[in-house]
């Protein structure tokens, strides 16, 4: 096989993480349908961006973690937390198989990094990572989910803070995460809707 042949069949791989939908659903009682593993990549990779700008890394390598974290679940699924307990994965298989034999080592390498945590980068992509699911508990809250409400709050009687936030590494995604679970889901179009056509 040649190298593009690589690089096409990696991308037709690639376009079958819109079929995979996020298996939180199943814990929150949700059917979401517009929330898959694409989705939740694309912004994990902008809120990745912001991160890495305030906090001075490099924002490629940071965005490019971002956008390939959850790729191996392209050929795992995704796992909740009750799945987890039970499922072994075998992630560096899975990655090395996806991307071990396409022309640029860059990938393999990017997504080695940020399973080990120990740039700041990698450390920053899982800070996004964690706020992009403090956005959706919010968002899924806002439209009356009671169990998201719940996690979003933080589970059992001796954990009062949301655990995603508990989670966060980085002062700057600390903020962030503050005025998220702070903020309003609708605040972003409050000062530009009209009732008017130009």
């Amino acid at each position: 096989m040649n190298n593009n042949q690589r690089i096409v069949n990696f991308l037709f791989e690639l376009g079958t993480m819109k079929k995979i939908p996020r298996m939180h659903q199943q814990m929150l009682l949700s059917q979401d349908l517009s929330d898959n593993i694409t989705t939740h990549s694309y912004r994990v990779a902008l809120i990745a961006w912001f991160l890495a700008k305030i906090e001075k890394v490099d924002p490629y390598k940071t965005v490019m973690m971002a956008l390939l974290h959850d790729i191996n679940e392209i050929r795992s699924g995704d796992h909740n937390y009750v799945h987890k307990k039970y499922v072994k994965v075998f992630e560096n298989e899975i990655l090395n198989d996806q991307l071990g034999d396409l022309p640029f080592k860059d990938l393999l390498q990017i997504s080695a990094e940020f399973e080990v945590r120990k740039s700041r980068e990698a450390v920053i992509a899982k800070d996004a990572d964690l706020l992009d699911q403090i956005l959706l508990l919010k968002e899924y809250s806002h439209q009356g989910n009671s169990e998201a409400k719940i996690w979003l709050a933080g589970k059992g009687p001796e954990n009062k803070k949301n655990i995603q936030y508990m989670n966060l590494k980085t002062k700057s995604a600390k903020k962030l995460g503050k005025e998220i679970l702070e903020g309003k889901v609708s605040e972003w179009w409050e000062n530009i809707w009209t009732h008017k056509n130009r």
